[in-house]
């Protein structure tokens, strides 16, 4: 099995070995740079002490009082100042310390050359001498010493010395462990850096991770709340736009599937309707014709010919009923023209004006300024509104109220016409609301469940809707929308 590490882990280590080898660089330049520093400090300061020594003796050595400059040697002599050599003219030891007579290489001569001038650098080296059994790092610098005022520039004496650099190492030694102390400080920091930026980087992409998950699953519902300005960001906005458009797709395909099944549905029941119809049609004319000539015979008592007439208004039902159930399955072509919105509503309205008028119903309506013509046909349009309206006024009471209310809207990026008929009558239960408008499905005991089945079917041939809206309080809301733009 391959061994799996997560982008967490690898971010961690990488960074973290990144931030390693950056405080490394850097301590390194630090420490070769605070090297050279001291290095140079110390060589300064010893050129320095040769040259305080040379002024010093330089009296004693013009008068070659020995004694004077040992004096001298001996009193400067210290842990810092191992050794002093002060070499004649021929670069033998005049005096020196008592540490050099067991340093050969130090008693051996001048390291200056016999040649030199004035302007000639002095001599420095850094070396490790033998002191008490333990190597001691010195730095020795020697100086040559010039007659004043002498017209030639020829060598008189030289001054040696060799100077302790523990104290320089010591000091070197200290800065390295605060540069390790820093290193490891800036590792921990590194490691806790790589940790929290790795956290907020992989947070989005866990939660993407888990979006597609649910996607997986099915569920387009949840957006990802990354409202990060980079890459990660610009990836989850794209991934929340692409779970809209599969939701909306899903959707889309739910509603034509719905419609798919609906359309068969009704193109089953259509079928089954007329070969029903055409049974039930020619037998009950027969029967209508026969039962209308015995209504014609003078010798029936009153309470047959009430009968009679009783069996003919039943029969007129079923044809009714027929009618409804043809027209229901019929998928007539459409007579398109421009209509006025006011006109189609006034017409449909003309033919309930005398029912209203007797249950005592008041009709308000209000028209939008700018309301466009529809591309419509009129007839089937107002067979829709008649519907409609004639549904509530059968749901209301005497002196009850129907609002209609008409408006251009826009709607997908389309103009449309909204037709709201609202009335304050007891309402249809919300449960119902998806099932009004089935076939055959009825609230009212007398209803066929046609009369709102065929008006969907209508609207839809227009390229419009037709919905239960919500409304306030007690009452119903239905609400069509017809596009503006000629129906296809």
């Amino acid at each position: 099995m391959k061994l799996k590490i997560s982008i967490s882990t690898r971010l961690v280590f990488w960074i973290t070995l990144l931030v390693c080898l950056l405080f490394g660089a850097v301590l390194v330049v630090i420490q070769g740079r605070e090297a050279a520093i001291l290095s140079e400090e110390a060589e300064a300061r010893a050129l320095l002490l040769a040259e305080s020594m040379k002024d010093a003796n330089f009296q004693s050595l013009l008068r070659q009082d020995r004694s004077a400059i040992q004096g001298y040697v001996d009193d400067h002599i210290d842990e810092d100042m191992p050794y002093i050599v002060f070499y004649d003219n021929l670069s033998r030891p005049y005096v020196a310390s008592e540490l050099v007579p067991g340093q050969g290489a130090i008693e051996a001569g001048s390291r200056l050359p016999e040649d030199i001038v004035r302007i000639d650098p002095p001599f420095s080296e850094e070396k490790v001498i033998q002191v008490r059994g333990r190597g001691l790092r010195v730095r020795e610098v020697e100086i040559a010493v010039f007659t004043p005022n002498s017209e030639d520039d020829k060598k008189w004496a030289s001054v040696k010395i060799g100077m302790s650099l523990e104290p320089m190492y010591a000091k070197l030694s200290e800065i390295q462990k605060a540069l390790l102390l820093i290193a490891a400080g800036g590792f921990l920091l590194g490691i806790a850096g790589a940790a929290f930026l790795a956290r907020r980087i992989t947070r989005p992409i866990h939660r993407l991770v888990e979006g597609t998950v649910r996607i997986s699953k099915g569920d387009f519902s949840q957006a990802i709340a990354i409202a990060s300005r980079d890459e990660v960001g610009d990836l989850a906005r794209s991934f929340n736009e692409m779970t809209g458009q599969l939701l909306h797709a899903r959707d889309r395909m739910e509603d034509a599937n719905r419609k798919l099944v609906q359309h068969e549905k009704l193109a089953s029941i259509g079928r089954m309707a007329a070969t029903i119809a055409h049974e039930i049609r020619n037998p009950l004319t027969s029967v209508k014709l026969n039962i209308q000539k015995v209504a014609e015979e003078e010798s029936f008592a009153e309470v047959i010919k009430a009968h009679i007439g009783l069996s003919l208004e039943g029969i007129d039902q079923i044809e009714r009923f027929i009618k409804e159930l043809l027209n229901f399955t019929r998928v007539p072509e459409l007579s398109l023209e421009l209509w006025p919105v006011e006109q189609v509503v006034e017409e449909s309205l003309k033919l309930l004006r005398e029912t209203l008028a007797r249950k005592n119903v008041v009709v308000e309506m209000r028209y939008a300024e700018g309301l466009p013509q529809i591309h419509v046909d009129g007839d089937k349009i107002r067979q829709v509104l008649l519907n409609v309206l004639r549904n509530a006024q059968e749901a209301l009471d005497a002196g009850g109220k129907i609002w209609i209310v008409c408006e251009p809207v826009e709607e997908g990026g389309k103009k449309k016409a909204r037709i709201r008929i609202s009335d304050n009558g007891p309402g249809i239960p919300e449960k119902d609301w998806e099932n009004i408008f089935e076939p055959f499905f009825s609230t009212k005991p007398s209803g066929f469940g046609l009369g709102l089945a065929n008006a969907r079917k209508i609207v839809e041939q227009h390229n419009g809707t037709i919905r239960v809206g919500k409304k306030r309080g007690q009452g119903t809301t239905f609400v069509i929308l017809i596009p503006v733009e000629e129906a296809s």
